[in-house]
């Protein structure tokens, strides 16, 4: 646990402290930041505030009174509800405004872990809960280089398999012999665990390869008994993330995430072209406002390229099949805990901070026989990397359909 850097933000950010609280680990964000055992058995409550000036306390279960014993701090007991809200209120003297995993009207749901009655317990003690998103971006979403370098090792290793499996793809489909092979979805999704394993790459789940109306499913996956053949004439989405080992001393390397589109066999039709320009140029336009206010260290705020990718989608018609947030934080998870590209789903006002990794990936998922033509979705995704004054794309962009 970083104590004298969460007391500087707290005080920073004119807070009296930060209550972190657990009961059945619903609160992974509190374990991570606190660097406690994530598999411990947890089965009564406890609380650990860290005051913006001072030591930090404890309030544990007396039949697990040992279960903060990792953290610094004074610490109390409790066995009564009765015990334990006084004990509370006790701990928190002196202190009016605290952040929680709280968000106003869950507007934030990653963070939203305390529930409600947690909540109302802490206001009848007089004490104004603030959300506590902003605190977790900068001790969860900030990287180090060495996370940083592990993106880029991802990175180089991913965009080299996703071009041998367009030739795979091609060497199947267009052989030598004249004849073409059979290949499915999920053969193409081992294929590529396989490929990723060889390079020492591991991954939650995936990739999702996807043909035809499957690619207009944002998060489609397929399966041995659902996965469609891959033919010549098809339209073919892939997503594809992984990242390398853990790094030393326990640090989690960083995913790198990306999105191809491309048709097999064929030129693109008018319409396939026409949306891939579309969403190109959104991605784009979202990079840009990235790039821009990075460069004049201008704050910049998650729902801010979200509304740039989103205007060049709206200006071409397809707004309505614009239907996710244009990007996620990248951090200790896939999903991770910082800002994310979003003024849809939700109004994502944190700031994304220096040292941050995330996604940028606008898509339009047209609905079946759009305009008579046979449904496909595209979608162009790409990950950015942020210092102090500056910002980039960390692989390739996509600029037009494969050609497979």
């Amino acid at each position: 646990m970083q104590l004298e850097a969460i007391q500087a933000a707290l005080r920073a950010a004119q807070l009296d402290g930060w209550l972190f609280y657990d009961h059945h680990h619903r609160d992974p964000i509190a374990t991570r930041i606190l660097g406690l055992d994530p598999h411990a058995h947890v089965t009564r409550r406890w609380y650990y505030f860290v005051p913006a000036i001072g030591e930090p306390r404890k309030l544990v279960h007396r039949i697990e009174a040992g279960r903060l014993d990792s953290l610094p701090g004074s610490k109390s007991a409790y066995s009564s509800w009765q015990e334990l809200e006084s004990a509370l209120d006790a701990m928190l003297t002196g202190s009016r405004r605290v952040a929680m995993q709280y968000s106003p009207r869950n507007a934030i749901m990653y963070v939203s872990m305390v529930d409600a009655g947690t909540i109302e317990l802490l206001r009848s003690l007089g004490k104004e809960i603030v959300s506590s998103a902003d605190l977790i971006s900068q001790f969860e979403a900030v990287l180090t280089a060495d996370q940083m370098a592990s993106h880029n090792v991802a990175q180089r290793k991913i965009d080299a398999i996703l071009a041998q499996a367009f030739r795979e793809i091609g060497r199947v489909l267009h052989p030598a012999s004249g004849k073409p092979g059979v290949i499915t979805e999920y053969d193409m999704v081992q294929w590529f665990a396989d490929a990723m394993r060889r390079e020492g790459l591991t991954f939650e789940n995936g990739p999702n390869v996807s043909v035809g109306p499957n690619s207009a499913d944002s998060h489609y996956e397929p399966t041995a008994a659902s996965a469609r053949p891959i033919r010549n004439g098809d339209f073919l989405l892939i997503d594809i993330w992984a990242k390398t080992e853990a790094l030393a001393a326990g640090l989690p390397s960083i995913h790198y995430d990306i999105t191809w589109t491309g048709v097999i066999g064929r030129e693109p039709t008018e319409l396939e072209q026409r949306v891939f320009s579309t969403v190109r140029d959104a991605r784009d336009a979202a990079i840009a406002v990235v790039e821009q206010a990075f460069a004049i260290n201008r704050p910049l705020h998650g729902y801010e390229p979200d509304d740039a990718a989103r205007e060049v989608i709206r200006r071409a018609g397809f707004a309505e099949y614009f239907t996710h947030r244009t990007g996620h934080n990248i951090a200790a998870e896939l999903h991770g805990s910082g800002a994310h590209l979003d003024n849809l789903e939700t109004h994502d006002e944190r700031l994304i901070l220096p040292n941050t990794c995330f996604s940028v990936e606008p898509g339009i998922y047209l609905p079946p026989n759009f305009g008579a033509h046979p449904q496909f979705g595209i979608r162009s995704e790409v990950n950015m990397l942020t210092i102090p004054g500056r910002a980039w794309v960390t692989g390739p962009r996509q600029q037009e359909l494969v050609r497979i």
